[in-house]
C-alpha cells in the first residue's frame, strides 16, 4: 500500500504561528483592548493560547462598530443585541472596569436592568449608556449602588435615585444628556459627588435651577433651557461653556434692586481660564445691574467666546464688562446672532459706550457672522484701537452681500498694533 506523503509546513509559517502563540499575556491583552469586541472574540481562532482570551477583557463596548445587525426587523434587531450582550457577560471571567452600551438600534429594554444589576455586583468604574430610540429609559436602582464609578455617561435616561442614595463617592466625570430628573435629586447628586471634576449637562428637563455645589469641579459644560445658574464652593472651576436655548423670560426671577446676574455668576469663579457664552446666555448675564467692571477681576481668563446681538445695548455693555474685567485675556471670539440684528435697535448715542480701555494681552480676535451694521463696525473699531499687541483679527461675515464694503471699512480703521493683521474669510 502506498504511504501518504508527509508535507512539511514551511519554516517561515511555523515561526509566524509560534510568534502569535508565544506572545506574552500582557501583549495579547494590549492587542485585544484596541480591537472592537466583535474582532476580539474572533481572535480565538488564531491559536489555542488565544482561545477565549477575550473573556478576561476589562473593557466591554457594545456599539455600532462592535455589534453589527443587518436586519431591518426591529424585533430581530432587539433580540440579537440582547443575545450578544447576554452571551458575552455569561462567558466573561474577571473584573469589568468599563461597560459601554451605545447602539443606534438600542431601545430601553428591561434586559438592561439585568445587565446593570450584574455590573453593580462588581467594580465597574466607567459606565456609558446611550439609548438612541424610544422614550426615556428609567435607570434601575442598582445603578446607584455602583460606588466604584469614576465616569458616568447617560443619554435619554430618567433618573430617580432611591431615598438611601448617598452619592457617588468616587465619581470624577458626569455626562448627562437628554435626561429627566427632578430639582432636588439633581442638586443632591451634584453635591454628593465630592470628587467630581467634570460635569456636562445637555438638553435636560425636570429641573430649571442649576445650583452647582462641587468643590473639585474643573470643567462645566451646559446647554439647555433653565431659569437660573449659581455656583457654590467652585473655586477651582477653570473651564465653563454655557448656552441658554431660550430668549424669553430671562429677567422674571431677578428681584428688584438685586445684584445683577453678571456679578452673581462670577462670584465663585475666581480661577476661570476659559469661558464660552453661547446661545442666549449673554442676555441672561445682562439682566439687572451691569457694572463697568466686575468687583473682582478674572485674572486667569485667557480665552473668551461670546455669542452676541450687537444691536442690543445691554448685551454690548455686558460684553464690555467681561472684557474690562479680564486683564490677561489673550484670545477673543465674537459670534453674532444675525437673526436678531433687525429686531433690536441701539440708542443714537450707542457709540458712547466704547470708551478707550487698553487690552494689553489680547493677541487673537475672531469675529463671525456679522453683516456690516454700524454697531458691529463700532465694536470692531473699538477693539482695533485698544489692542496694542494684537497679532491677528479674523472676520467672517454672515453673507457675501456686503463683503466688499465691509473690507473697505475694516481697512480704514486705526490699529493700535502696528503688527496687527486683518484676515477676511468668505462666508
Amino acid at each position: 500500500m502506498k504511504q501518504r506523503e508527509h508535507h512539511e509546513i514551511p519554516c517561515g509559517l511555523n515561526i509566524e504561528v509560534d510568534t502569535i502563540s508565544n506572545l506574552p499575556g500582557h501583549i495579547v491583552d494590549k492587542i485585544l483592548s484596541h480591537l472592537p469586541l466583535r474582532d476580539a472574540v474572533r481572535t480565538s481562532i488564531l491559536s489555542s493560547k488565544w482561545r477565549y482570551r477575550w473573556i478576561v477583557l476589562p473593557y466591554l463596548v457594545f456599539d455600532n462598530h462592535s455589534v453589527l445587525v443587518s436586519t431591518q426587523d426591529q424585533t430581530l434587531t432587539k433580540n440579537k443585541l440582547v443575545s450578544i450582550v447576554d452571551h458575552v457577560l455569561l462567558l466573561h471571567n474577571g473584573p469589568i472596569h468599563k461597560f459601554k452600551l451605545s447602539h443606534k438600534d438600542l431601545q430601553g429594554v428591561s434586559d438592561i436592568d439585568r445587565w446593570i444589576l450584574y455590573l453593580s455586583r462588581g467594580s465597574v468604574k466607567d459606565f456609558i449608556l446611550e439609548i438612541w430610540k424610544g422614550h426615556r429609559y428609567k435607570l434601575p436602582s442598582s445603578i446607584y449602588s455602583c460606588q466604584k464609578l469614576v465616569h458616568l455617561e447617560l443619554f435619554n435616561c430618567l433618573l430617580k435615585p432611591p431615598p438611601h442614595f448617598n452619592g457617588f463617592k468616587s465619581l470624577k466625570s458626569l455626562d448627562l444628556q437628554h435626561i429627566t430628573m427632578d430639582q432636588l435629586a439633581f442638586e443632591y447628586m451634584i453635591s454628593s459627588c465630592p470628587l467630581l471634576e467634570r460635569l456636562t449637562l445637555m438638553n435636560f428637563d425636570g429641573f430649571a435651577l442649576l445650583n452647582i455645589n462641587a468643590p473639585n469641579l474643573l470643567f462645566f459644560d451646559v446647554g439647555g433651557v433653565f431659569e437660573d445658574v449659581s455656583f457654590q464652593d467652585t473655586l477651582h472651576l477653570a473651564v465653563v461653556s454655557i448656552g441658554l436655548y431660550v430668549n424669553s423670560g430671562i429677567e422674571r426671577n431677578l428681584a428688584f434692586g438685586s445684584t445683577g446676574n453678571l456679578i452673581k455668576f462670577f462670584a465663585c469663579l475666581p480661577h476661570i481660564q476659559r469661558l464660552e457664552v453661547q446661545s442666549f446666555f449673554l442676555k441672561y448675564l445682562a439682566a439687572g445691574i451691569i457694572p463697568g467692571k466686575l468687583p473682582t477681576a478674572c485674572l486667569e481668563l485667557s480665552f473668551l467666546s461670546i455669542r452676541i446681538n450687537f444691536n442690543d445695548m445691554e448685551e454690548n455693555l455686558a460684553a464690555l464688562c467681561l472684557l474690562r474685567s479680564s486683564p490677561n485675556l489673550q484670545e477673543l471670539e465674537l459670534l453674532a446672532r444675525p437673526e436678531e440684528q433687525v429686531t433690536a435697535r441701539m440708542a443714537s448715542n450707542a457709540s458712547d459706550i466704547f470708551q478707550n480701555f487698553p487690552f494689553n494681552q489680547l493677541r487673537l480676535i475672531k469675529i463671525v457672522g456679522i453683516s456690516g451694521i454700524r454697531q458691529e463696525l463700532s465694536f470692531i473699531n473699538f477693539l482695533l484701537a485698544n489692542t496694542p499687541v494684537l497679532e491677528r483679527m479674523t472676520v467672517k461675515p454672515s453673507s457675501v452681500d456686503s463683503g466688499w464694503d465691509l473690507v473697505k471699512e475694516l481697512l480704514r480703521f486705526r490699529r493700535a498694533s502696528m503688527f496687527a493683521e486683518i484676515i477676511y474669510l468668505d462666508p
